[in-house]
């Protein structure tokens, strides 16, 4: 599975990773330290290595009175940590609060992204914001986007924690902060390219069991935007790169 970003995660309250196996980021932190296909570590080594380092037991002191270092405490520390990463001063924050004008082509996508499509009527619309919302731009629900059919699941998402068929093929819906930044796109990074995201949702959305009743205008005969909106879509998308979060000094090693 790709990695998911992480950002704004103190309004997060649904579980944490794709499938949601961790109930609070106390303890997803902890599980890429000991995850074979990541760190693979134990915690008993770590807690070593940090016991070694004059700086982290330093740190260690400033924040829980004591050098002590525990598996515990390696979660709290690392909780806290995640909870401080806000992401509100991309171009579209700016634009919000009056400081900034977004493009024509990006407010044409900004419209696009918070538009339902009506083929009664001929209107256009990408039917974004159902899944992703401002200001988070996530709904924080787990949901099937329609990336596969019945007969193409790999992996079966939040079903594999509920054991309820009825979530097959669900996963984390994710923050679009930052989107430009962080391909690739969906769980399993099958996409390079905002572009393809977008040309997904409007022309390859895949019927199944489980996928999302959100979804039905995106089914075919999809959304049919032209390359005109898919370009303006694209331009939106960038508006929430937030720079300032991204090259912010306090986020580096200490």
């Amino acid at each position: 599975r790709q990695s998911m970003a992480l950002v704004n995660l103190a309004w997060s309250r649904r579980g944490f990773f794709w499938d949601g196996r961790s109930p609070t980021l106390r303890e997803q932190a902890l599980h890429p330290i000991i995850d074979t296909l990541e760190m693979d570590e134990t915690l008993e080594n770590v807690v070593r290595k940090l016991s070694a380092s004059r700086l982290y037991r330093d740190q260690f002191i400033k924040a829980f009175g004591n050098d002590s270092v525990t598996p515990e405490r390696i979660g709290i520390a690392l909780e806290q940590f995640m909870f401080s990463l806000i992401s509100a001063q991309s171009k579209y924050d700016r634009a919000v609060a009056g400081f900034t004008l977004l493009s024509e082509s990006e407010e044409r996508g900004r419209q696009l992204f918070l538009r339902e499509f009506d083929p009664t009527y001929k209107r256009k619309g990408a039917e974004c914001f159902h899944c992703h919302a401002p200001p988070f731009f996530t709904n924080d629900r787990f949901m099937n986007n329609g990336l596969d059919d019945d007969a193409s699941f790999v992996d079966l998402g939040r079903e594999l924690v509920t054991k309820s068929a009825s979530d097959r093929a669900k996963f984390k819906v994710p923050t679009l902060r930052n989107i430009a930044r962080t391909a690739p796109y969906m769980h399993d990074g099958r996409f390079s390219t905002l572009e393809e995201v977008v040309e997904f949702y409007n022309s390859g959305v895949r019927r199944s069991a489980t996928v999302d009743p959100l979804m039905q205008f995106n089914l075919a005969p999809g959304l049919r935007l032209d390359e005109r909106d898919k370009a303006d879509l694209v331009a939106f998308l960038k508006t929430l790169t937030d720079d300032q979060f991204l090259t912010n000094p306090r986020h580096r090693m200490p």
